[in-house]
């Protein structure tokens, strides 16, 4: 195929299954309402892309009737028992179907735009990994050339040390790797207001 894949990662959005951190600030019921508003922006963006053929990785089921169009976006289900194997089994995927660049995102950082996805392809022309830094010490976005299982195996996710063992394992490695502006994911209520945006 060797045409660039953007991975989206999803969950069905559900009160009191989706945001729960945030849920704790505003309610599920308010929550679940502000998980589709980021949603449809990374929707908007991704849409905006242009010779990408984009995948969204559903956490439970398939939705065909939601918000994303049918035509412009491959609908599945992500497998694996945690997020490590589901990224990592979704990145396995795009590259068994001969895309030649991979990038991932999940679907609640505003500061995610066609213009940030667009240079995170283009960083991959010279270099084997990219990654957009989050600012509570993960990371909103991974891109690779080929596949690196040993960045997902064993990690510990949702902590403060993802993104420096993520590149630590790129050094032991030598992976060159290009990293984007620092974002911060709307976990909490201060995030979500950090961007501007209204309740």
């Amino acid at each position: 195929m060797q045409q660039p894949a953007l991975l989206i990662m999803v969950k069905n959005p559900v009160a009191g299954r989706t945001k729960t951190r945030l849920a704790q600030d505003v309610g599920h019921e308010k929550a679940l309402e502000m998980y589709r508003v980021l949603m449809r922006h990374t929707r908007d963006q991704a849409a905006g892309l242009k010779g990408v053929t984009r995948y969204l990785h559903y956490s439970e089921r398939v939705d065909v009737a939601d918000d994303w169009p049918n035509d412009d976006f491959i609908k599945l289900v992500q497998m694996g028992p945690g997020l490590g194997e589901r990224m990592a089994a979704a990145f396995d995927r795009a590259f068994a179907r001969d895309h030649d660049r991979v990038v991932i995102i999940g679907s609640d950082c505003p500061g995610v735009t066609t213009e940030l996805l667009n240079n995170a392809f283009a960083a991959l022309a010279d270099h084997e990994v990219v990654i957009g830094p989050a600012l509570d010490g993960g990371y909103y976005l991974l891109g690779m050339r080929h596949p690196h299982p040993e960045l997902f195996a064993g990690m510990e996710w949702s902590t403060a040390e993802v993104l420096e063992q993520t590149l630590a394992r790129t050094r032991e490695r030598g992976l060159t790797v290009k990293q984007l502006a620092a974002l911060s994911d709307v976990d909490h209520l201060e995030d979500w207001l950090g961007y501007g945006w209204p309740l």
